[in-house]
């Protein structure tokens, strides 16, 4: 009898349990709506005792199979290679170097220039724990849009506390009003925008040049590196037995100027002398295993560089959840 009972039991709970398995589960979570954005973009790391913190401003998409000195079936197959097509996502990067006395920012990303993509450098600064009126010093690799446009907020100077600093060549090219009157049209924007975000600067009497390789504190060594433009500037900075270059436009696509450094770019100045420079500063971060920072690298941009046959390979830097 009992037996019988707990037979019968177990078949009504096991009913039961088969019943609740065949209902339907009516909610669904996967009709979230697509959230469509990133985290902050930066990347803080060490550099001897200085804190180096890269600062994403986004990405632009580049045409790269229309920009570059190099067959368009080899751009093709190169960007194939790394599994990327024409038009590239491409990174614009900042860095903000904290020396524990002061904090400089190099490059400041393209503001209101380019676009929706981009122009958010200052918003992350902020997420990484600064305000613009902390930083001290603003060094500029050279006065293209997407390095200075970050500068200014319309007519207002976005970094009221610091001191801009460029290369003399840089700005007496940029900022001559005879130069942009003898520029091409497409060419008067470049102008009329480097004018447009260091003028306010220059007002408040916040601005000063240097003139080729200047040591610019302790730590921190302008190096010319002419070519993209007429007074382009690579930033070297030392700690501890530790070094830093912050190379601007020496490269912009790395898949491909990499493994080929002769190939140059139509927003070269001074194709040459681009490719020259580009060459002397791999070379010798390869040498001597020092970091290399790119604006143009895919984010953070950070890295350090082989000899690869007659070329180049990338490495970049390894993550780390704490700087």
């Amino acid at each position: 009898m009992f037996q019988s009972k707990f037979i019968r039991s177990a078949r009504f709970c096991f009913l039961i349990l088969l019943g609740g398995l065949t209902i339907p589960f009516s909610a669904s979570f996967a009709q979230a709506a697509f959230a469509k954005i990133q985290a902050p973009g930066f990347y803080r790391f060490k550099l001897g005792t200085f804190e180096v913190t890269a600062l994403s401003d986004g990405t632009i998409p580049l045409p790269v199979d229309q920009l570059l000195d190099y067959p368009k079936a080899q751009i093709s197959h190169d960007l194939q290679m790394s599994y990327l097509k024409s038009p590239v996502d491409t990174s614009v990067n900042g860095y903000l170097i904290n020396t524990g006395e002061k904090l400089i920012l190099i490059d400041t990303g393209a503001g209101a220039f380019f676009g929706p993509t981009v122009g958010k450098l200052v918003s992350n600064l902020r997420a990484s724990g600064y305000q613009p009126e902390q930083v001290d010093e603003i060094y500029i690799t050279h006065m293209h849009a997407d390095h200075i446009g970050g500068l200014v907020d319309g007519e207002k100077v976005v970094f009221p506390n610091a001191l801009l600093r460029a290369d003399k060549k840089e700005a007496d090219f940029w900022l001559t009003q005879s130069n942009m009157e003898k520029a091409s049209e497409s060419n008067k924007d470049f102008f009329k925008n480097a004018l447009a975000a260091v003028i306010p600067y220059i007002k408040i009497g916040h601005y000063k040049t240097f003139d080729g390789e200047t040591k610019l504190s302790e730590a921190i060594k302008a190096l010319p590196s002419s070519g993209h433009t007429p007074g382009h500037t690579t930033y070297s900075i030392q700690s501890n037995g530790e070094r830093l270059d912050v190379v601007g436009d020496l490269i912009h696509v790395g898949p491909i100027q990499f493994a080929n450094p002769s190939v140059t770019v139509h927003f070269d100045i001074d194709t040459k002398n681009a490719k020259k420079a580009r060459m002397n500063e791999f070379r010798d971060a390869t040498k001597t295993g020092y970091l290399v920072a790119a604006a143009h690298i895919a984010f953070p941009g950070v890295g350090h560089l082989r000899e690869s046959g007659t070329g180049f390979t990338w490495i970049p830097i390894n993550y780390a959840s704490t700087p």
